[in-house]
């Protein structure tokens, strides 16, 4: 039985260009957070992804909106957020130069106090997760890096009693140049639908091939967002099907392969609640390994949905490393749609 507030905040997110996203706070009333995406620029209520953009559109930002008025920002310990008491926007970032600790050490430091964070701020439940790494394919002294984030994640997870496997909230882990280990975090005051896709295996029960630790995360999530609204929160999706990658060294058929898995996951998620989701309406962040490639997979993109579909005008694409070699692309996407989710 999934429980509503009496008196909700409502949650609204739009994408807009970096300009239009800082205009809206030259008032002097910022809107409640954003998540930028392209070069830093030191607006607090505005954590960016420190990687290129290779849109031609520039730099853009999801700006969140709430219908609460009183909004307050905080820090418990490295963690930076903002919140209105229903929902929570926080921002981790972790240089590993100055803080001379490992990456796996890192990971379970920045998520013990995400956590310590939804406890201290009243909003217990993750609905999406965004981590950002550097070198994300590199040798961490005889292990990945992505494998060593996976060991420290997957503990503070454990630490903490939260759900590591069935439940375990939306996310991504790229690979960005340069910077700090950064984690951006949503958090809500109810527990969001997860979402599996039937073409994979779900990522926390992938076999020890894939490290130690498996990754922490479900596929998609679906939120109860207000005002007879449900959110979909898709995870990063590349080009696997069960637990492999497929069409190695073709970017052509690994973006077409990741449609396909996108597609699956918006059909599974369509068929928890009455609200409808769909391919072409998506928000969604083009991660691509080398830039070069980058209108190759706008090209199939568009000629998979149509230049004019939402998804294809509004996507933002950046540059960044897969957290599998392997791969040359990943997708991660939000939408919406009026329903309501299963009881």
């Amino acid at each position: 039985m999934r429980v509503q507030d009496e008196n909700p905040s409502h949650l609204r997110v739009e994408r807009l260009s970096l300009p239009d996203s800082l205009a809206l706070a030259t008032d002097g009333k910022a809107p409640f957070a954003a998540l930028g995406y392209g070069t830093p620029h030191g607006v607090a209520w505005m954590p960016t992804v420190n990687a290129r953009v290779l849109s031609s559109q520039g730099a853009m930002a999801d700006v969140w909106h709430v219908t609460g008025a009183n909004i307050r920002s905080g820090t418990t310990g490295i963690a930076r957020w903002r919140t209105d008491g229903h929902w929570l926007l926080g921002a981790i970032d972790l240089d590993e130069a100055t803080e001379k600790q490992g990456l796996a050490e890192l990971a379970h430091r920045a998520y013990r106090d995400l956590f310590k964070t939804l406890d201290q701020a009243g909003t217990p439940h993750l609905q999406r997760i965004w981590n950002y790494l550097p070198q994300i394919n590199g040798d961490g002294g005889g292990l990945e890096r992505y494998r060593q984030f996976n060991l420290g994640r997957q503990e503070a997870f454990l630490e903490a009693g939260r759900a590591a496997f069935e439940g375990a909230p939306a996310a991504c882990a790229l690979g960005i140049h340069q910077g700090a280990l950064s984690i951006r975090f949503l958090a809500g005051q109810q527990a969001p639908l997860p979402v599996e896709n039937p073409r994979q295996v779900s990522a926390y029960r992938y076999p020890e091939t894939y490290g130690p630790r498996s990754p922490t995360f479900s596929r998609a999530a679906l939120s109860d967002i207000g005002d007879g609204n449900i959110a979909l929160f898709i995870s990063g999706t590349a080009s696997i099907v069960g637990h492999e990658t497929v069409h190695h060294g073709n970017v052509l058929e690994q973006t077409r392969e990741t449609l396909r898995n996108l597609q699956a996951v918006i059909t599974a998620a369509n068929e928890r609640g009455t609200a409808k989701f769909s391919l072409a309406e998506l928000d969604c962040v083009v991660y691509v390994r080398h830039p070069a490639q980058t209108e190759a997979v706008r090209g199939v993109i568009e000629s998979a949905l149509g230049a004019d579909a939402p998804m294809a005008r509004h996507a933002v694409y950046l540059e960044a490393d897969i957290c599998r070699s392997d791969l040359l692309v990943e997708i991660e996407a939000h939408t919406v749609a009026a329903g309501r989710l299963q009881a």
